[in-house]
């Protein structure tokens, strides 16, 4: 069985950073595509953040480039996203997500065949 989990969220001020961890178990996705989500309150899901299987190719979503960096450990099977310079339009539930058969990075949900519970970051101002 297939799980991802999801760590690291917290409160933090605005200006703060956080870095979330999302541990794979089950397969390995060493040469799949792997990416992040959020999801505010009354808001539908977003993309944030995808990577290809390589980790060569990373693919950001407008409002958090030059502030947010994925990268993976596939030794860990482990997929990160670091938080910089936070603000508290980031608060948000945020999800890992992994795909099965993409390589490449994409910010299109219905690529994604695996998902997380998600872990809470909260921005303060």
């Amino acid at each position: 069985q297939v799980q991802l989990v999801e760590s690291g969220g917290g409160l933090v001020q605005a200006g703060g950073s956080l870095k979330l961890s999302c541990v794979a178990s089950g397969r390995t996705f060493s040469r799949n595509a792997m990416g992040w989500f959020r999801q505010a309150p009354g808001k539908e899901r977003e993309f944030v953040a995808s990577i290809s299987w390589s980790g060569g190719r990373t693919y950001y979503e407008d409002l958090v480039k030059g502030r947010f960096t994925i990268s993976r450990d596939d030794a860990k099977n482990t997929v990160y996203l670091e938080m910089n310079s936070l603000k508290p339009e980031d608060t948000a539930v945020y999800y890992c997500a992994a795909s099965r058969y993409a390589t490449a990075p994409s910010s299109r949900d219905a690529v994604y065949d695996y998902w997380g519970q998600g872990t809470q970051v909260t921005v303060s101002s």
